[in-house]
């Protein structure tokens, strides 16, 4: 007689091991269903001086009605001047444009994806304060998802 046993063998291969990003739309204040770009937008995070344009470092050539910024892990909120109309002055090379500031709070949890991915950080109870200022172009806020776990829809609404 002839006895054949097969397993499978755990595959160590993470492909759904990546820590969120947040989310943000940007809608029209008028209609409030109604996305709306924003000219030339540029991210620019306080926390660890990078700047973010369009999701991405790059250009401010694009105009978009979302963008996905990363929390920080290593602490329980993150900054960020969100610019419209940026552009660098032709004699200071300085940054022009609109500049609002955004503090994002939340809770981190860690949660178990797989053996091969470990652990992921998501943020919880996400809450959005804009600094206020004489000239905001941001006009309101609204957390849609108060818990980012997946980049699957939008996090954040601002309403210009």
């Amino acid at each position: 007689m002839l006895y054949y046993v097969s397993s499978c063998e755990k595959d160590d291969i993470c492909v759904d091991g990546d820590t969120p990003l947040l989310i943000i739309g940007f809608f029209d204040i008028e209609d409030t269903t109604v996305a709306k770009a924003v000219s030339s937008i540029r991210i620019r995070n306080i926390d660890i001086d990078s700047v973010l344009t369009n999701g991405s470092f790059g250009d401010r050539s694009n105009s978009p009605d979302s963008l996905q910024v990363p929390l920080r892990s290593s602490a329980t909120s993150t900054m960020y001047q969100i610019i419209s109309d940026s552009q660098d002055d032709a004699d200071t090379g300085e940054e022009t444009g609109n500049i609002d500031t955004l503090t994002i709070s939340y809770d981190l949890g860690e949660a178990f994806v797989s053996r091969a991915c470990g652990f992921v950080v998501n943020y919880n109870n996400i809450s959005v304060t804009l600094n206020e200022g004489a000239e905001n172009w941001i006009q309101d806020i609204s957390v849609v998802q108060p818990n980012v776990e997946n980049t699957d829809s939008i996090h954040v609404k601002i309403f210009h």
